[in-house]
């Protein structure tokens, strides 16, 4: 009798530590997966890494899953697919091969949401697929300055918090290539710094459908460390990535 009691005590603390097992694994599978890529065959910026601990500081407080790599050839993998957003964050040159391209290009054909951080625009720019998907392509910028930000579409939730007109210091893109199905979230008066190129209307945030069902979006800010640091700027941030965290694949 004591020898069966024992063995269903047995049972029933086995039993216990599989189920719970299974919903800490259950409430991890809940949670958004964000992949942050930042490999760069050109100019690195030094705001990579304050921006890179931001994003992961970042998912620890809103409760979604962030991981970071600079390796091309994780777009390779069957498990790039399971990621609700990709960033990238400062990228630059041609950091994908032919085969890298197709599984990026596959994991946004399947409902893959992207996020693009200034330098994002200055990737792959022999890619015209890539580029129409960020919305534009780099065409020179001045020295870093002050600017002034002019607010475009203030109901939306990745601009809303930010004031009608937004001083702040920056390198300022300019930009070529322009995709005219993007909605312009802010636009950059060049009136108020030296170096701009675009006109009266210069966009220097977007967003945009992918035609797959997922989101893409765009901040040309992001330039400098300070920006990492700076209240305005991480809400932009923030409220980006959680804008194309519901647009769910």
């Amino acid at each position: 009798m004591l020898k069966n009691y024992s063995t269903f005590l047995l049972v029933i603390f086995l039993f216990s530590l599989t189920t719970g097992f299974s919903q800490e694994d259950e409430e991890k599978g809940d949670k958004k997966e964000v992949l942050v890529f930042y490999k760069t065959d050109g100019f690195w910026h030094n705001s990579i890494p304050t921006g890179r601990d931001f994003l992961l500081d970042l998912g620890e407080d809103h409760d979604f899953e962030v991981t970071t790599t600079k390796d091309a050839d994780d777009f390779l993998e069957d498990d790039i697919q399971n990621y609700d957003l990709i960033i990238f964050l400062n990228t630059t040159g041609n950091v994908f091969d032919d085969e890298e391209q197709e599984g990026f290009k596959k994991y946004i054909e399947n409902g893959g949401n992207f996020f693009g951080i200034h330098a994002a625009a200055d990737t792959e720019g022999d890619w015209p697929w890539f580029v129409e998907l960020v919305g534009g392509f780099f065409d020179g910028h001045p020295e870093v300055q002050q600017a002034d930000i002019k607010l475009n579409m203030p109901q939306h939730p990745a601009v809303s918090h930010l004031p009608e007109l937004w001083t702040r210091t920056d390198e300022w893109y300019n930009y070529k290539n322009l995709n005219p199905e993007m909605q312009v979230l802010l636009y950059l008066d060049e009136n108020s710094y030296e170096g701009g190129t675009n006109g009266e209307e210069h966009p220097i945030a977007w967003f945009g459908e992918t035609g797959y069902g997922g989101i893409s979006i765009y901040t040309g800010l992001g330039h400098t460390v300070q920006s990492y640091i700076e209240p305005l700027f991480q809400e932009h941030i923030l409220q980006s990535i959680l804008f194309a965290l519901e647009k769910d694949k």
